[in-house]
């Protein structure tokens, strides 16, 4: 088997012993090489490079955003057969993709668990969403992995973003004060968006529009947020999307689901698990962010489901 490791040298929990670790527990089974991503979109090009040099497995040990890459430059010319096997190193802070797909997240044990998938021959399908988006001046086509959305979680990403290009390392506090400087933002605006889901009728004043691909949504630390929790990546998306931004009503939401495990429900919520297309529209353009990561601004956003897009080993 021939496997390239792709290794982002900046993630958070990623260093240079543990990848030494990694590869040469690797090297064991598969004739191995090995790429160090230097550039935003390096992770997709090797990852797509791959697909044309007949690699039978792409291996990702880095955070969310490196996965997404990964996948990304998999799926380059569509989800077709005989694409690389993907394999999941954790190596972020957040690590969605890989709690959701029950892997360890501590990245010694993750390599352990990938090595038994490939001595064992293990691995499933997943399904996973896309992105087709307009206006604003670009047009964005990206798959996601677990969650995407427009509106305050895309604020919250472009403030974190901004810190980080500061020097600031990405943590749960970081994300609480980058939500907390968008929500007083997000106040002084009126509600634009509107949801459209086949056979509905449009849903609009919608200030946020939260979709999932799988279950959770995101962790909060080690606490698993779980937005719509019978999504998963055997299904089609969640839609979470909220009419009010009031603090009674997000403080409501919020101790919720900080406390319990999940299953949302309120008049100000509108709420859809297992749907296969969700567009999502705004007269002014919006942020739109993919598994963690900033596109950029959108007026029109659309988010299909892909059944059994890609096969990881698990």
């Amino acid at each position: 088997m021939r496997a390239l490791l792709v290794v982002n040298p900046q993630a958070t929990a990623t260093t240079p012993a543990g990848r030494d670790v990694l590869a040469h527990a690797l090297a064991s089974d598969v004739k191995l090489d090995i790429v160090e991503t230097d550039y935003r979109g390096h992770a997709a090009d090797a990852a797509a490079r791959a697909v044309v040099d007949g690699y039978d497995m792409v291996v990702a040990h880095g955070g969310d955003g490196t996965v997404n890459e990964v996948v990304n430059g998999v799926l380059r010319g569509g989800a077709v057969p005989g694409l690389p096997m993907l394999g999941v190193v954790p190596g972020g802070s957040a690590n969605v993709f890989a709690g959701a797909l029950g892997l360890p997240r501590d990245p010694v044990e993750a390599t352990y668990r990938l090595l038994q998938a490939i001595e064992h021959g293990t691995s499933r399908k997943v399904g996973l969403g896309k992105v087709a988006s307009a206006g604003a001046g670009a047009d964005h086509d990206r798959w996601f992995t677990f969650n995407a959305g427009v509106g305050w979680d895309a604020d919250v990403v472009a403030g974190v973003e901004a810190q980080r290009a500061k020097g600031r390392e990405a943590s749960p506090l970081l994300y609480v004060r980058s939500a907390l400087t968008s929500y007083v933002s997000q106040r002084r605006q009126a509600p634009s968006l509107t949801v459209n889901i086949p056979d509905e009728p449009p849903v609009e004043g919608v200030r946020l529009a939260f979709v999932s691909n799988t279950d959770p949504w995101t962790y909060l630390g080690g606490k698993a947020i779980r937005l719509n929790p019978s999504t998963s990546f055997d299904g089609g998306l969640g839609v979470f999307a909220l009419r009010a931004l009031g603090f009674p009503t997000v403080m409501r939401y919020v101790a919720h689901l900080l406390a319990t495990d999940g299953n949302p429900r309120g008049g100000n919520l509108l709420r859809r698990d297992d749907v296969g297309f969700v567009r999502v529209t705004s007269p002014d353009p919006v942020n739109l962010q993919v598994d963690g990561d900033l596109l950029g601004e959108c007026t029109e956003v659309e988010f299909t489901s892909v059944p059994g897009a890609l096969t990881v080993a698990v």
